[in-house]
């Protein structure tokens, strides 16, 4: 079997002494060829060492894992990303997910076998989820198509209020705007809170950025 050289991002030395002991003599076809504890320690690593897989934390001292990934996809495409991270999040896996890393695992969830198995999987081009995570992405693909359902049932009126309650119009300055009377008005609120199940202004300005409904 082919064999896959590998660099550790983590900032804590217990971490990447763990993976190192976990995966060097049992697995003899994975290499560890380097190690980093942030961001800029990477970059200069990848300068005199090359790789096939890096195996990246989320939490870094001084760059985001996230935007370390983002740059590592312009820079050095060639290298592919295995996130693994105890920060397992719908906001940090959908930013992975939408930057393009290869695998996202969590480290409560990854036992030596799965994380060579992981390896492996990103290895040969494949895309590797743990189980923790899959399920975290099933609840992200429901939640977007959800939106994206509701979205479609907004009257042009809806999507105009929703827009002026993020700029923080008032209902009588919304109603004025919209040349409509106040019971009008809160009618329709009372309408998109339905839709969304939501209960306050707050909470639909707040899951309408979130969810690209409007521009935040």
């Amino acid at each position: 079997m082919q064999k896959t050289d590998i660099i550790i991002v983590d900032d804590h030395d217990l971490f990447r002494i763990g993976v190192r002991a976990a995966l060097e003599k049992p697995y003899p076809n994975i290499a560890i060829v380097g190690e980093a504890e942030s961001g800029v320690e990477l970059f200069a690593l990848l300068k005199t060492v090359t790789a096939d897989i890096i195996l990246l934390d989320v939490m870094l001292p001084d760059m985001n894992g996230i935007e370390i990934a983002r740059r590592l996809k312009v820079e050095r495409p060639e290298i592919k990303i295995l996130v693994i991270t105890s920060e397992a999040s719908v906001f940090n896996i959908e930013e992975a997910i939408d930057v393009g890393v290869d695998g996202f695992i969590s480290k409560f969830d990854t036992s030596p076998d799965a994380l060579a198995q992981a390896i492996h999987y990103v290895a040969q081009g494949l895309e590797y989820y743990g189980k923790d995570i899959s399920q975290i992405i099933s609840q992200i693909y429901l939640s977007k198509k959800r939106t994206a359902q509701i979205t479609a049932e907004f009257s042009e009126q809806e999507r105009r209020i929703i827009e002026y309650c993020h700029e923080g119009l008032t209902g009588k300055q919304i109603a004025d705007r919209l040349c409509i009377a106040y019971k009008t008005l809160e009618w329709h609120k009372t309408n998109i809170f339905r839709k969304l199940d939501l209960h306050r202004t707050a909470e639909l300005v707040d899951y309408a950025v979130k969810h690209g409904i409007i521009e935040g």
